[in-house]
């Protein structure tokens, strides 16, 4: 074991030394607007709960109800025995939601992004994904044995020329035998780094144009973007026009898990395709059955009322930050990025907030690129307006701006 131990410890003071070291910080409280670290009590921007849901009382009323009736675990993956009525319910809600024929949900969205995109594509196939989609999408892409091509980020013209260059040299193939393969594009609508937008519907009209499939991971705009809240796809007038539409249980929903939604046939082949659903323990029905009641709660007047309280407190902000010297212009949403660069400088930033007590903490490589580390603010219907006043006026007092580029050469982080 000494081997073994010395070898992780080297590893471990590598990271250290590039600033990259991360440590799991105990929270004694719900994740709510407010929560107590360490015995201290903190004003919370970092949480993905937008609606403010985790805690509703009709989210623990749901689960409760659930173990009372189910249990606290499923007991088996869902083509054993453990496909509970909770399961099945969610799904239901779920496709009405978002006005597909039939809903899928998996234990994670990193599950559900694994697993979909394990079962569409494979060798002899391409995968095209943006530059800066989530890691679930990355890993699923790497794994899934299809070629993979990058585009840089929302560049619809490159994206074109690679759709042409690959359309192109599979016509040549084809007409020498061989099987054309299949070609899918996978993007985030809402990128949860940067809080920008994919522009859905060009994308849309590329991959039609040239017969590809398209995936989008709608989990930061679900419950948040669209007239009924069903996300970007549906604010763009687009949803019916994308194969794939994936998302998360556990941030705007307010429970865990995450979804993929589309055909009846998409559905059926993933309960018999995807590895990550077929060989997994089902969701606790506690989960499903809280998820479900935020599905039906965020469609209501009140989820309403709380995207409105939501995008209340992101002008709030925006306008605040603005002032600060913050251009937040290109976020459509609740996550507002501030990029400070270097990771020694927004580590500094986030231990300035917290003696301030305002919880937001650094994000660094791997999640965004090297040189890019930044503070990821996060605002919920949950938060006040002088929460928000509260947060800008630890910024102002704590000195955190965006980085200066004085000389005639230096550029801004990518």
């Amino acid at each position: 074991m000494n081997d073994f131990v010395d070898d992780l410890t080297r590893r471990l003071a590598a990271i250290r030394a590039r600033g990259l070291l991360r440590e799991l910080r105990r929270v004694d409280s719900a994740v709510g607007a407010r929560i107590t670290v360490a015995g201290r009590e903190l004003l919370n921007f970092a949480s993905n709960d937008y609606l403010g849901l985790a805690g509703h009382p009709a989210l623990r009323a749901a689960a409760v109800d659930a173990v009372g009736r189910y249990g606290a675990g499923s007991g088996a993956s869902r083509l054993i025995c453990g496909s509970l009525a909770p399961h099945h319910e969610l799904e239901a809600a779920l496709a009405r939601f978002k006005g597909t024929e039939a809903a899928l949900s998996f234990s994670s969205g990193y599950a559900a992004a694994l697993g979909t995109i394990g079962a569409l594509v494979g060798r002899g196939d391409v995968i095209i994904i943006d530059r800066l989609v989530h890691a679930c999408v990355v890993d699923a892409a790497k794994l899934c044995g299809a070629k993979l091509q990058v585009f840089p980020h929302n560049d619809l013209a490159e994206l074109e020329k690679l759709l042409l260059r690959l359309d192109q040299r599979r016509t040549g193939a084809v007409t020498h035998g061989a099987p054309r393969g299949r070609t899918l594009i996978v993007t985030e609508s809402v990128f949860s780094m940067d809080g920008d937008a994919a522009p859905l519907r060009e994308l849309v009209d590329l991959k039609d144009r040239f017969g590809a499939w398209l995936m989008v991971d709608e989990a930061h705009a679900t419950g948040v973007l669209g007239p009924d809240r069903r996300g970007l796809a549906e604010a763009a007038g687009v949803a019916d026009r994308i194969e794939v539409q994936m998302g998360t249980l556990g941030k705007a929903i307010g429970a865990a898990g995450g979804f993929v939604a589309g055909p009846q046939v998409l559905v059926d082949y993933l309960v018999n395709s995807a590895r990550s659903f077929i060989f997994s323990t089902a969701p606790a029905p506690a989960a499903a059955a809280a998820a479900r009641a935020g599905v039906e709660l965020l469609q209501s007047a009140e989820g309403q009322a709380r995207r409105t309280q939501l995008f209340e407190r992101v002008a709030q902000a925006r306008a605040g930050l603005a002032q600060l010297g913050w251009n937040c212009a290109a976020a459509c949403g609740p996550i507002l990025p501030l990029v400070l660069g270097p990771e020694e400088a927004a580590l500094a930033a986030a231990a300035a907030l917290r003696e301030r007590g305002v919880f937001l903490p650094a994000i660094r490589y791997p999640t965004v690129a090297r040189g890019a580390a930044r503070l990821r603010l996060s605002l919920t219907a949950a938060h006040t307006a002088a929460d928000v006043a509260v947060l800008l006026h630890a910024l102002a007092e704590a000195r955190v701006g965006p980085p200066r580029h004085d000389g005639p050469g230096d550029r801004p982080p990518a």
